[in-house]
């Protein structure tokens, strides 16, 4: 496969990715999750970042989340809700990014999706925090936590799954032999 080919073809999957987390944030937004803490979700959209992380590498990765994140605010949201995306997003993005990259042999795909989970939630509130003026919002921390690890669990647990059967099908064998 040539150079332009393989860029083609690592383009069109993480399009295809994108527009599942699209999907499934849109899906989980019709979820009636009722939970009294302003902000935690489910992060369905998560479980491809996670997946494109591990398969495709943190290029793509971001470039996946700037198209989620942009699109599903567009839908979804207004301005504040993308701010509040974007700093949790990102915020997520580079603690997983660090521990796979860096750690490994260390770190767990769970861990690092519950750390996703937790530093999302992080960026969050300090977004929130901006855009209010206040630090008085961090009183929502610790329940931001527990959703951030039980949301982290539930999104690594899907993305291993997913992750296996991907590899099962070699769908990303030449993609990780370029990474």
């Amino acid at each position: 496969m040539s150079p332009d080919q393989y860029q083609l073809r690592k383009l069109m999957i993480v399009a295809i990715l994108a527009s599942l987390a699209v999907v499934l944030g849109i899906i989980e937004a019709l979820i009636p999750f009722t939970v009294t803490i302003p902000g935690a979700k489910l992060g369905l959209g998560n479980i491809v970042v996670l997946t494109c992380l591990i398969c495709l590498g943190g290029r793509d990765a971001f470039l996946l989340i700037f198209i989620k994140t942009l699109i599903t605010s567009f839908i979804l949201g207004s301005f504040s809700t993308f701010i509040f995306s974007v700093f949790g997003a990102v915020s997520s993005f580079i603690i997983m990014y660090m521990m796979v990259r860096f750690g490994s042999k260390l770190f767990s795909l769970m861990m690092t999706s519950v750390m996703g989970g937790i530093v999302h939630n992080l960026g969050q509130l300090l977004a929130a925090s901006i855009v209010l003026g206040t630090t008085k919002i961090f009183y929502y921390l610790p329940f931001l936590l527990l959703a951030g690890i039980a949301t982290g669990l539930f999104v690594g647990a899907a993305s291993k799954y997913l992750i296996g059967s991907l590899h099962r099908l070699q769908m990303f064998e030449a993609s990780n032999s370029r990474s």
